[in-house]
């Protein structure tokens, strides 16, 4: 079993010394080397450069301003990985860091590339550590987080299950931190509305933990067939417990149907440069039907893109309804929409594809 475990600031930073739970990376440690023990393959998507920056340049409290937090991400990194390579090596086993950034990843050819490496330092016996690039991506230190890149990662290797720690139990019915008979939830079968609403996704409850971005890494990975599961991180050895088949905090159950590796670099590797509007015949045959998309069915443009760039597909209300690449940039598709195919070549005076967006390159409902 191939398995991603992304760990939070949250679990390896230490409040007393402001800097690294050297303990609790131990404990991590141990519980990986035993899954690997039993024939598993694990990666790491690890968070704690930040705290381990800040103990560095004796900072008490978290920088707010973008470049200074980036200088202290710099700074924490190399702590991070060398408390990381004593506590595996103490094991005979050797890590590798991988620094990403989600504009990167975007590049087909790059998220291959990652990948291989990736499988490549698996096959050596080595454990991956991935985090985000905070000193170079502003975007990603302001907006992402790393239970994002964890899903893109497992869709990345292919992996079986992501175990998210957290530092609460899982998922509960209610905020257990107001309400004492908030109960567990076990199993998600379904990750619907009212799901992301426990986790205060629609406002109605204060998120805990990050509980919801967890909730959006856990939808991005089902679908690509991968359980997740979300457990307590500040018990490291819960994490073997879990894969010996011992029910252990959340588990949202995988779609059945995986996306496969391209159509999930389409979903979630790549971000969608503008859209396009369908008329209601396209959306039912893009999405029903799961054919292409016609330049026939196209009602109106928005935002600049160039051929292939991935576009985002909505419907007449302005809900996306698909995500895909496509094979026409913007100003193309201005001069062809509502055309049929055998009126293109004499729009633009070329036809590069009968359509806009091929359905290989369409996820349907990509958010």
């Amino acid at each position: 079993m191939r398995i991603v475990v992304k760990i939070g600031s949250n679990i390896l930073s230490d409040k007393s010394s402001r800097g690294l739970n050297r303990r609790r990376i131990g404990s991590i440690t141990s519980a990986v080397v035993e899954l690997r023990d039993m024939g598993h393959e694990v990666v790491l998507v690890s968070s704690g450069a930040v705290a381990a920056g800040m103990k560095k340049l004796g900072l008490k409290v978290k920088p707010s301003e973008i470049k200074l937090k980036q200088a202290v991400a710099a700074v924490g990194q190399s702590s991070l990985m060398e408390t990381y390579e004593q506590s595996f090596s103490e094991h005979g086993l050797h890590t590798a860091q991988m620094l990403l950034t989600r504009d990167g990843l975007a590049d087909r050819e790059m998220y291959i590339n990652a990948k291989n490496t990736m499988l490549t330092l698996l096959s050596y016996g080595v454990v991956p550590i991935v985090n985000e690039n905070d000193s170079v991506a502003t975007e990603e230190i302001r907006f992402g987080d790393n239970d994002q890149l964890a899903a893109l990662v497992s869709s990345l290797v292919e992996a079986d299950r992501l175990v998210i720690l957290s530092d609460v139990d899982g998922l509960f019915d209610a905020d257990p931190t107001k309400k004492r008979s908030a109960r567990l939830i076990s199993v998600v079968d379904d990750i619907t509305e009212d799901v992301v609403c426990l986790a205060g996704g629609c406002g109605s409850i204060v998120s805990t933990g990050g509980m919801y971005s967890k909730l959006l890494a856990a939808k991005k990975a089902v679908r690509s067939g991968i359980i997740v599961n979300i457990i307590n991180g500040k018990r490291p050895s819960l994490l073997v417990s879990l894969i010996k088949g011992r029910s252990i905090g959340t588990e949202f159950t995988p779609h059945k149907v995986r996306l496969t590796a391209r159509k999930g670099w389409i979903a979630y590797g790549i971000k969608a440069k503008g859209s396009v509007v369908l008329d209601k015949g396209a959306v039912k045959a893009v999405v029903e039907r799961r054919k292409s998309l016609l330049p026939s069915g196209i009602a109106s443009v928005e935002g600049t893109f160039k051929v292939g760039d991935a576009v985002a597909c909505l419907d007449a209300t302005g809900a996306r309804v698909a995500k895909g690449l496509t094979n026409y940039s913007s100003e193309d598709i201005e001069a062809i929409k509502g055309l049929k195919t055998s009126q293109i070549e004499k729009a633009l005076g070329y036809r590069y594809s009968d359509e806009v967006i091929h359905a290989d390159n369409i996820v349907i409902g990509s958010k």
